[in-house]
């Protein structure tokens, strides 16, 4: 990929931006996207929405949503520790020793979620999974009042970790879970400016709360604004190629291995096959996921807004996911972006999505 497209991917990963607090990595987002958008607003559920070709025929929707999985004070004590609750689906053990970022009315507070030290715990302690509600956040403070001047009941937070690259290719970070989702559909954009669509409109979309609301986020609430004729979702999946994954049911998604093309009840067949088509015609390579109920994704929301919506789901790849150090493979990102343009480009006035 392009040096300042993965410095943007960089930045935007970097920015905290928790499901309801997504205001900085949506400026990021929209900074980086108006240099190649035709027009690009925020709406008032922080959804930023760019557009190409906005008189064009079809209407064609690209969304990732660019929150990511985070907490929210609930209480802060006498002697200054603060307690939490989760921002959308955590594994408890992964928080406890963690350093921390809470976004402060002055700016952003560091601190560490501590536990009752191992030397300290009892024998049925030992055998006890550790819940949120056993944790606190120390920041330092040496009573409430001290704490209270730089946090307050309702701040949001996120795992203090930043990105690194690795061989062959990764990424690792917090939030790819998915503003990996927001960065493809910025850099389809980006691509479509260059070489654009024959008659397709394409509006990309940051989205909203995908995390705490995948059934009604903000994704539905920017398709009820666009109505689209056609709709490509752009989230992450699990890879299954490490130890002990079970691919059975999950399927065989490698790192590096290509897009992931969702297939079920939830997903259009007709936007599907013209997926599949055009990464064959690409030379994209992906593997196929079944979806038989949901998907868990915007694309569920999106697929039943209005009268219904033909969507497709393109997902990348992604281990450790709703950890501080989630991993995708740069060349999965890039072939989603082209991926994504390629089927804007195909798109012609009048295509049929109604399954016959």
């Amino acid at each position: 990929m392009a040096i300042p497209s993965v410095g943007f991917l960089k930045k935007l990963l970097d920015t905290p931006g928790p499901s309801g607090f997504e205001q900085a990595p949506a400026r990021v987002w929209r900074e980086e996207v108006k240099s190649f958008a035709d027009d690009l607003q925020p709406d008032v559920h922080g959804n930023s929405i760019a557009a190409l070709n906005g008189k064009g025929k079809p209407r064609l929707m690209i969304t990732g949503h660019i929150d990511e999985i985070g907490f929210q004070i609930t209480h802060i004590d006498d002697d200054g520790f603060i307690y939490f609750s989760g921002i959308g689906g955590w594994d408890s053990q992964v928080l406890v020793g963690q350093r921390v970022l809470l976004l402060g009315r002055d700016g952003p507070v560091h601190g560490v979620i501590g536990k009752k030290a191992i030397h300290q715990l009892k024998k049925d302690e030992l055998d006890r999974v550790s819940k949120v509600i056993d944790l606190w956040i120390d920041i330092g403070a040496s009573n409430r009042d001290e704490a209270t001047a730089r946090v307050r009941v309702g701040d949001a937070g996120v795992l203090d970790s930043r990105v690194e690259e690795y061989p062959n290719g990764r990424i690792v970070s917090r939030s790819i879970d998915n503003r990996i989702g927001a960065f493809v559909a910025a850099e389809a954009l980006r691509r479509l400016a260059a070489k654009r669509p024959p008659h397709a409109a394409v509006f990309a979309v940051a989205s909203t709360r995908e995390e705490i609301a995948w059934t009604g986020s903000g994704a539905r609430t920017s398709a009820t604004g666009i109505k689209p004729d056609v709709a490509l979702v752009v989230d992450v999946t699990h890879a299954t190629d490490y130890p002990g994954a079970e691919k059975k049911h999950s399927g065989d998604h490698k790192l590096g291995g290509g897009v992931v093309l969702s297939r079920g009840s939830s997903v259009s067949s007709i936007v599907f096959d013209l997926l599949v088509s055009c990464a064959e015609k690409a030379n994209i390579p992906y593997t196929i996921q079944a979806a038989p109920r949901d998907t868990g994704t915007d694309a569920d929301a999106i697929y039943n807004a209005m009268q219904g919506i033909p969507t497709g789901l393109v997902s990348v790849p992604n281990r450790y996911m709703h950890s501080p150090n989630e991993m995708v493979a740069l060349d999965d990102l890039d072939r989603a972006a082209e991926l994504l343009a390629v089927f804007a480009r195909q798109l012609e006035p009048g295509i049929d999505f109604i399954p016959r």
